[in-house]
């Protein structure tokens, strides 16, 4: 459509969330004239979401914000079986444990970005597994399993990709896609749910939502699908250099999550500002329209808001400030990240490269080695070349600590524990 009537869709589109949507004229006029349910299904398949599900949690803030109703699912359910849209092998499976762990850690995200209640607006945090563990399973086959054709779910490109690459699809997995279809029409039952969302790799499994809902007697459902995100170098939102950018604190500093935005490639920072803040799209415009030296105070802009939603306000321009001494004072700030170890193994001496692991700047050894030799570690802005040199309390600074770094932007402090 040329142009939305509704608030939500309309600023869907203006901002970029928009990929594909089943009716849109239908759905338009839904959003129109009433308050409208519509949920994102959220797989707990680690203790942390990252930042690559921003997206999703972004447009169930604008839903609540044009006055409607978000539902966060929690896949508490379909995460015992895994989504395999698109995966070249069979996720691990997890524990009813593991699961319910996860889902307890991702949940404190949520808050930052809806308002949870009991009022008609308020969004809802719900676990399918309320419904799908329960299920009688002979029951389920006659009542549900009858209206999928297994032709039709074979023509799914995240089938279809899967086989032409001669790669296993357990019976487990295909059944994935029948539970998500499944969701929609039990959402639709209890909370009046008309609309799933996603992103564009789900499509295929919210259509079948849709068709479920249409043989069960629900009222019309409807599906709006966002872009699947890269960089425009071509990398996948929610990765850096040194792993995935964590959205709880516990796994990510605010300090570091503020960095990752701070370097977002020039091309990225006018979309990235519609995504992923909330500020005007007449503020957006102005700071696009900056160019040169400017456009680095645009993305410590963009780092702070985006930082201000997730980890408040004081966190970001905190991360902003220590990011400022660091880099452009050359100072030493108290509040970059640290790591603790103890006194009596630093007095002993602890090797480089297993140093650079424990501090979170490497993964394994070979990968810290590598940093290593390609000039990239310093202790104390001294460039490291000894891949085997021992880091003790000779190396601690008059602030009592060591400052480890990789490259020009990342930097640990190293504490001396008691």
């Amino acid at each position: 459509m040329s142009e939305f009537k509704s608030d939500f869709l309309r600023t869907l589109k203006e901002r970029g969330f928009i990929h594909q949507v089943s009716d849109e004229s239908g759905l338009d006029d839904l959003f129109a004239k009433e308050t409208v349910t519509a949920y994102i299904g959220f797989d707990p398949t680690a203790p942390s979401l990252h930042a690559g599900s921003l997206i999703q949690i972004m447009m169930l803030h604008w839903m609540q914000k044009t006055g409607h109703r978000a539902i966060s699912l929690m896949g508490g359910g379909t995460g015992m079986v895994g989504d395999p849209s698109f995966k070249e092998e069979a996720r691990q499976l997890m524990t009813v444990d593991t699961i319910e762990g996860n889902i307890a850690s991702i949940k404190r995200v949520f808050s930052n970005y809806l308002n949870y209640g009991d009022g008609p607006k308020d969004a809802l945090m719900i676990n399918n597994a309320e419904w799908l563990r329960s299920l009688n399973y002979l029951e389920f086959l006659r009542d549900v399993g009858k209206h999928f054709s297994v032709n039709r779910m074979l023509s799914f490109d995240s089938v279809k990709t899967r086989l032409d690459r001669e790669q296993s699809l357990s019976f487990l997995e295909f059944n994935y896609m029948i539970l998500q279809a499944y969701d929609f029409v039990e959402l639709a039952k209890r909370y009046d749910c008309r609309l799933q969302m996603g992103g564009s790799d789900q499509w295929g499994n919210i259509v079948n939502g849709i068709d479920l809902g249409h043989r069960m007697g629900t009222p019309q459902l409807y599906a709006l699908t966002s872009p699947l995100l890269t960089t425009s170098s071509g990398a996948k939102m929610g990765k850096s250099a040194t792993g995935a950018v964590w959205l709880n604190a516990d796994m990510l500093s605010a300090y570091d999550f503020w960095q990752y935005w701070r370097n977002t490639e020039d091309a990225d920072v006018s979309r990235f500002l519609k995504l992923y803040t909330t500020l005007p799209m007449d503020e957006i415009a102005r700071l696009s329209a900056l160019g040169g030296s400017e456009i680095n105070e645009v993305k410590k802009i963009l780092a702070t808001e985006v930082t201000a939603i997730l980890h408040g306000r004081q966190a970001a321009e905190q991360a902003a400030e220590t990011a400022r001494k660091t880099f452009e004072e050359g100072g030493l700030s108290e509040n970059l990240p640290s790591v603790d170890i103890p006194a009596t193994e630093l007095d002993g001496g602890i090797g480089l490269l297993s140093l650079i692991v424990r501090a979170g700047l490497a993964s394994s050894n070979g990968e810290a080695r590598r940093h290593v030799q390609g000039g990239a570690v310093r202790i104390n802005d001294e460039a490291v070349s000894d891949e085997r040199k021992m880091i003790g309390s000779g190396e601690i600074t008059a602030d009592g600590i060591i400052k480890l770094s990789l490259g020009k932007k990342k930097h640990i402090l190293i504490r001396r524990a008691a």
